[in-house]
């Protein structure tokens, strides 16, 4: 079946054979030295037919954890295993970007050496409960608020990250700047409330990103490196009414940048595996389409339909689908050639083996 779906999409320096692309996805199975586990490679390896598969995020250093069993992309053992990973999917001639991820303040002390406290622009705890290594549930602490000098740190982390996506064997990076984690902590104003160079103004607030993205510069071209937002993450909600001018001044300023992709996270009724909603005017997706002039992945709850519109519209150059590749290895497939979807076992999301994993 000819859709727009399967139609080739130039994003960055690739052409992907589709524009159904595997949305990064938490499964919580690394070990004790977070390393991915070795089913890692067949999980993978079975979506390579996606246009593009964006990696579980994964923390740039020890200080990013903040929950159980996540893998990191810092040690030599972890490199190690991420090459037989990528090596799984080159072989099924698919293209694979790691997500580079800091959590911030959204972490618990009991993940650091000398159990130091999780780290942030400013010393404002996250609202909710945060994971123990257990699986239990504890309320969040108070983060310190990093000093500039300590924000450069983080900052080469993000580099040394990148290197070490490029020995690992990944064809670009994804640089995660959404669901309340550090970077998207810088953004909004409801967790910077810094007074230096890094917080008040949007242009100062927004800085951490470039000067991330120009570290990564060094390494990988801009057409390697894509960024994922989400605007309208619920987790962070913005105390400004204008909450959106921050993302739009982000994104206009992005534009001479030539990223691989801007990777934007839509509202989205994320409790299903795929959702078909008929409004589209409200996509951040399109909002942007008005002023960027380089590709967008949108996210945000897809089913075919809704996909075929927002593609056949021009609104977005490909759609990431999350949910519905744990339980349908075949995705882009079956999207393509309107066949049925597995149903999804919230259950066997996080933690456990290759039940709901690979099975």
């Amino acid at each position: 079946m000819n859709t727009i779906l399967s139609t080739p999409i130039k994003i960055g320096a690739y052409t992907l054979s589709n524009r159904g692309v595997m949305a990064p996805l938490t499964r919580m199975r690394a070990d004790e030295n977070l390393v991915p586990p070795e089913l890692a490679a067949t999980y993978y390896g079975q979506r390579a037919t996606s246009g593009l598969i964006i990696s579980e995020a994964t923390q740039i250093s020890q200080q990013g954890q903040g929950y159980p069993n996540t893998p990191g992309i810092y040690t030599k053992e972890q490199v190690e295993q991420w090459k037989k990973i990528t090596q799984s999917v080159h072989q099924q001639g698919g293209l694979m970007f790691l997500q580079l991820w800091h959590v911030g303040r959204v972490f618990h002390s009991v993940y650091q050496p000398q159990h130091k406290l999780p780290v942030a622009p400013s010393a404002i705890p996250a609202v909710g409960r945060t994971f123990q290594p257990d699986f239990s549930r504890t309320p969040y602490e108070i983060p310190h608020a990093l000093t500039p000098e300590e924000i450069k740190e983080v900052v080469e982390d993000y580099r040394k990250a990148t290197q070490n996506a490029k020995e690992a064997g990944f064809d670009g990076v994804e640089i995660h700047a959404a669901n309340g984690y550090l970077i998207e902590q810088f953004l909004k104003t409801v967790s910077n409330k810094r007074e230096d160079e890094y917080g008040g103004s949007i242009k100062k607030r927004v800085r951490i990103v470039f000067e991330i993205i120009d570290a990564i510069k060094t390494l990988w071209p801009s057409d390697k490196i894509g960024l994922r937002i989400s605007p309208h993450y619920t987790g962070a909600i913005e105390e400004d009414p204008k909450a959106l001018e921050v993302y739009d001044y982000l994104v206009q300023q992005l534009d001479p940048y030539k990223l691989a992709y801007l990777h934007v996270v839509e509202i989205g009724d994320f409790t299903q595996a795929s959702i078909d909603v008929p409004d589209l005017d409200s996509l951040l997706a399109k909002r942007y389409k008005a002023f960027y002039s380089h590709p967008i992945i949108s996210a945000g709850g897809y089913g075919r339909v809704r996909a075929e519109l927002v593609l056949e519209k021009g609104y977005a150059d490909a759609v990431a689908f999350g949910k519905a590749y744990i339980s349908t290895p075949d995705l882009a497939y079956r999207l393509i050639n309107g066949l049925e979807i597995n149903p999804v076992d919230s259950s066997t999301y996080y933690g456990g083996g290759a039940k709901g994993y690979i099975d």
